[in-house]
C-alpha cells in the first residue's frame, strides 16, 4: 500500500540562508520586545503552544534570553527558540540554555524542537535582511510567513548598534500589516532621521514618488506643527508611554497598495485615546504660542495696589525719653556706663 505524503514540508539538507555579520549587544531590541508583548500578547495568551524563534541571534545569544524573559511577562510558561545559521555561533550559545530557551542550527526553514509539524506563534528577525538583496526579501517572507501557526506574527526589521533608532514590519500569514518607528526622541532632529534604519524593504524606495518618501515627509511636517505645543500641552502618560507605545502606522501608506501616504499623526487614534494634532499643508516654520483667555475684570472701587515698600518700623523715641530695654523695662538714658576704678576687682 503506497505511503499517504505528509502537508509538511521535508526540511532541507542544508540550512536556508547566508551566515550574517553576527553584530549584537546586550539590550539592544528593548524597543522591538515590548511592542511585540503589547501588540501580540493577546495571541500569546490564547496559543497552544506559545513558541517563539529569535531568527539570527548572531555571535551572543543575549537578545534571546531577553525575548524570553519579555515575553514571560504575558505568558509565564513562553518558549524561545534561537536559530543561527552559523554552528559555532550555536555551540556558544548552549550554556545559555534553559527550560524554555533552546539554541538550535538553521535558517529560514525555522527548526524547532519536538514534533514534527510544530509552528512558531511569533518569528522575530532583527537585522537579518538588512544583508540580502531588495530582491530576495519577498520570497523570504513569504517563507517564513508560511512557517508560522495560526494566528501567528512575523516582525522584521533594523535598528542601530545600541538600539535607540529602530523601524519594523509586522507581517501575518496574508502579508505585510504595519510598519512601526521607535526612537529615543532625544537622538532624533526630525523623525526622517530614522530613514537610515528603513527595512530592506524600504530602504531603497525612500526617494521623491515614493510613498516612504511622502510618508516621512508629512512625518517631519507634524513633528514640527506639534513641537510649540511640547511645553503647554506635554503628552499624557510621561516618557514611559512613548517608550512601550511607538507610533505604529498601516503598511499601505508607507509603501504601495495606492494609498495616499498619510501621516502617522493625522486623523488616527493613539493608545489610550490621545488624539495628536493634524499636520501642516505647508512648510512654514512655527507660529507663537496662541494667546490665553481675557484677563478677569476688577471689581468696581477696589484700589488698584502700588509698588511694593517695605513696611515701617517702630518710632524712634524722643531726646531724653525713657527707652525700653530687652526685658521690657523703661531706662532713664545716663552719662553713660560707670568705668571701674584702676586697680579693682569684681567680686
Amino acid at each position: 500500500m503506497p505511503r499517504r505524503p505528509s502537508s509538511v514540508p521535508a526540511a532541507p539538507s542544508r540550512p536556508v540562508g547566508n551566515a550574517t555579520r553576527g553584530t549584537t549587544n546586550p539590550n539592544r531590541l528593548r524597543r522591538m520586545d515590548r511592542w511585540i508583548a503589547a501588540e501580540h500578547g493577546a495571541e500569546l495568551r490564547r496559543a497552544a503552544d506559545p513558541v517563539a524563534v529569535d531568527l539570527g541571534y548572531g555571535a551572543a545569544p543575549w537578545t534571546a534570553v531577553e525575548l524570553l524573559g519579555r515575553l514571560r511577562t504575558v505568558r509565564p510558561d513562553a518558549r524561545v527558540v534561537g536559530v543561527e545559521i552559523d554552528p559555532a555561533r550555536v555551540e556558544a550559545a548552549r550554556p545559555y540554555g534553559r527550560p524554555g530557551l533552546d539554541f538550535l542550527h538553521g535558517g529560514f526553514e525555522v527548526p524547532l524542537p519536538g514534533a514534527r509539524g510544530r509552528a512558531p506563534v511569533l518569528i522575530r528577525a532583527a537585522n537579518v535582511l538588512r544583508q540580502y538583496d531588495e530582491n530576495e526579501v519577498t520570497a523570504v517572507w513569504r517563507r517564513l510567513c508560511a512557517r508560522l501557526a495560526p494566528g501567528g506574527l512575523l516582525v522584521e526589521g533594523t535598528c542601530d548598534e545600541i538600539g535607540r533608532r529602530h523601524v519594523w514590519v509586522a507581517l501575518g500569514p496574508e502579508g505585510p500589516r504595519t510598519v512601526t518607528f521607535a526612537a529615543r526622541l532625544g537622538s532624533l532632529h526630525t523623525p526622517s532621521d530614522l530613514a537610515e534604519r528603513l527595512p530592506k524593504a524600504l530602504i531603497h524606495r525612500n526617494v521623491p514618488g515614493e510613498p516612504v518618501h511622502a510618508f516621512l515627509r508629512d512625518f517631519d511636517r507634524a513633528w514640527a506643527a506639534a513641537a510649540p505645543w511640547a511645553r503647554s500641552a506635554p503628552a499624557s502618560g510621561g516618557a514611559r508611554r512613548w517608550r512601550r507605545w511607538p507610533p505604529t502606522g498601516r503598511w499601505p501608506a508607507t509603501r504601495g497598495g495606492g494609498a495616499r501616504a498619510r501621516s502617522p499623526c493625522a486623523g488616527r487614534r493613539w493608545p489610550h485615546g490621545d488624539s495628536a494634532p493634524a499636520p501642516r499643508r505647508h512648510d512654514a516654520a512655527p507660529t507663537r504660542r496662541p494667546p490665553g483667555p481675557p484677563a478677569r475684570p476688577r471689581r468696581p472701587g477696589r484700589p488698584r495696589p502700588g509698588p511694593w515698600s517695605p513696611p515701617a518700623g517702630p518710632p524712634a523715641p524722643a531726646a531724653g525719653a525713657p527707652s525700653p530695654n530687652r526685658a521690657g523695662r523703661c531706662t532713664s538714658p545716663g552719662p553713660g556706663p560707670r568705668r571701674r576704678p584702676a586697680g579693682s576687682s569684681r567680686r
